[in-house]
């Protein structure tokens, strides 16, 4: 049994999809027999949101309550720590974090940009990057090293992009050896049950967060550009489409005009089981990706799209390379056209059970916590 530690974004962000996201890793390694904790650092103002003010700010209460009820269920209340922007720690105490970090075997960042790296370091902890933006992060340690900024340094680098590092992707590698992981998930955590009767396919997705980021002379997108080239998809096929969607600069009247239905991503996930009660609503995922993981062929796949998988639901994602790595034709669908994914969902109705139970099979198999963590571990302890 290995002492854990991972670093997420649970508190400041205590919405389903997020929560689910960091939930699976830490689920998954204690079921494997590890002692897990997360541990969260605010290290910037207002990086609290409050879903029910709809507000950010410093006030992490309702966060770190939803966040340890959550991880109750799971037999790890007492595994939480987080300290505030003014430096003050809840859960663990700070003379409790030292020891864990002096007794642990493993510091996994899942997207804390360093926060406790020298928290880390002066433990001699081993720590490990677990990248979740394929493209993005290495563009920007990319700059970072051309404006002459020193990198946070870890002792292992993985990355959701299976084929960052190899000559399937284009991306950057900003000089360091990435081992592929995908995103895991706990199969029971999303039990299958039929779903309802004219029931969507459906997708939870942020259309734009923030502006495009140049590289080499490109500019790369998110979402948004990506989704123009399946806009007339409900024009295609016979079962509804849905989009469950946030962010900026979404063209609702588009949407709704080409046969989209819309819900609000925030209502529709604002607790984890409001979020599995979602995909379990829905037929089936319908998704694009990013530009910037399609453009530079990254072989990211959601972590979202693993969920749908576990719950018995098929999934059309947009091909980003990760068609190379895991099965398709089945219960999972890698498009590059929306001919492409009209025929997909199409096959998918002719046999909606098998593909269901397909599905189910892909994320057991392929995404499991119980076949992905321990190759990782096997690496990095």
């Amino acid at each position: 049994m290995a002492r854990i530690l991972v670093g997420s974004y649970m508190v400041r962000y205590p919405l389903g999809g997020m929560m689910s996201w960091s939930l699976q890793w830490l689920v998954g390694l204690h079921r494997l027999g590890h002692e897990v904790y997360l541990v969260e650092k605010s290290t910037y103002p207002d990086s609290c949101y409050d879903p029910v003010r709809q507000t950010n700010g410093n006030d992490f209460a309702y966060g770190l309550r939803t966040v340890t009820e959550l991880l109750e269920r799971f037999g790890l209340r007492d595994r939480v720590c987080y300290v505030d922007f003014e430096g003050a720690y809840h859960g663990i105490g700070a003379r409790g974090m030292e020891e864990v970090f002096r007794t642990a075997d493993l510091f996994l960042d899942l997207g804390t940009h360093g926060a406790w790296l020298e928290e880390a370091s002066r433990a001699g902890t081993a720590t490990a990057l677990v990248d979740g933006e394929p493209g993005y992060t290495q563009i920007k340690m990319e700059k970072l090293l051309a404006d002459g900024q020193p990198l946070p340094e870890y002792d292992f680098y993985f990355s959701n992009g299976a084929n960052i590092g190899t000559p399937r992707s284009t991306a950057p590698t900003a000089g360091k050896t990435w081992t592929g992981i995908f995103n895991p998930v706990v199969p029971d955590l999303f039990p299958v049950t039929p779903p309802p009767r004219d029931a969507p396919f459906t997708t939870v997705m942020n259309w734009q967060s923030h502006p495009p980021l140049e590289y080499g002379g490109r500019e790369y997108g998110q979402k948004d550009v990506e989704f123009a080239g399946f806009m007339d998809l409900p024009a295609r096929v016979a079962v509804p489409m849905e989009v469950a969607v946030s962010g900026q600069n979404v063209p609702a009247s588009k949407l709704e005009e080409a046969g989209w239905r819309m819900r609000n991503a925030q209502e529709c996930t604002v607790s984890f089981d409001s979020y599995r009660d979602y995909l379990a609503t829905s037929r089936g995922e319908f998704s694009v990706a990013k530009n910037i993981f399609v453009a530079t062929r990254t072989g990211w796949f959601s972590d979202r799209s693993a969920a749908y998988l576990a719950s018995g639901r098929p999934v059309v994602l947009q091909d980003t390379g990760f068609s190379e790595h895991l099965p398709t034709g089945e219960g999972l669908f890698a498009v590059k056209s929306v001919e492409e994914a009209a025929a997909a969902i199409c096959q998918v109705e002719e046999s909606y059970e098998q593909h269901a139970a397909c599905a189910r099979e892909i994320a057991r198999e392929y995404l499991s916590t119980t076949k992905l963590l321990p190759v990782l571990l096997e690496r990095a302890l």
